[in-house]
């Protein structure tokens, strides 16, 4: 079984960054928390940001995001309208139906392109819109956390990743591939 990250991986860019600029143009408030997400996105990238004050930064996102008062699938759609040429087309011939993706990106998200990633184990952050928030926070150490609820001690022949972020996944993994401009280049 082959593992893979979405962002930067198979996604070239940052689907929930991308999402929070989109999301601008229908939601004005949300230029409040571009600066935080922004120097958090640079903490998380050099391995500087703890999961607990990330996902705090996130939460309060969130609750500027969600006011009841529009679907979020529709976002998530028209979204997805104009970022779907964004996804790595070489990535994807990877992937293979038994395949997992797990990402720290919101499942909601990644759920609007489900028919073009070639696999339905798709694992990311779960939101509880009602609440406003993270319930399930899917990064660092939670990701393997995750795949061993559903996977058990199933072995990773090969994980495909941009981050050292995803160290954990990657120590579970028999080979690492590090992705770099959509190639990815075998961790030696």
């Amino acid at each position: 079984m082959k593992v893979f990250d979405f962002d930067n991986t198979i996604y070239r860019g940052e689907s929930s960054v991308d999402f929070s600029f989109f999301m601008i143009r229908h939601k004005k408030k949300i230029l409040l928390y571009i600066p935080r997400i922004l120097f958090s996105l640079v903490g998380y990238k050099l391995c500087l940001l703890k999961k607990e004050k990330l996902e705090s930064i996130i939460n309060g996102f969130f609750a500027g995001l969600i006011d009841g008062t529009e679907s979020h699938e529709l976002f998530v759609k028209q979204f997805w309208e104009t970022h779907a040429d964004r996804l790595n087309e070489s990535m994807l011939g990877l992937i293979e139906p038994d395949d997992v993706i797990i990402s720290a990106s919101p499942i909601v998200l990644l759920d609007g392109i489900r028919d073009k990633l070639n696999t339905g184990n798709i694992l990311g952050t779960e939101v509880d819109f009602e609440q406003k928030k993270i319930t399930r926070f899917n990064f660092g150490d939670n990701k393997v956390r995750r795949y061993r609820e559903l996977y058990g001690d199933r072995e990773i022949d090969a994980f495909y990743t941009d981050s050292y972020n995803d160290r954990f996944l990657m120590e579970i993994s028999n080979e690492v591939f590090i992705v770099k401009k959509g190639v990815p280049v075998k961790k030696h």
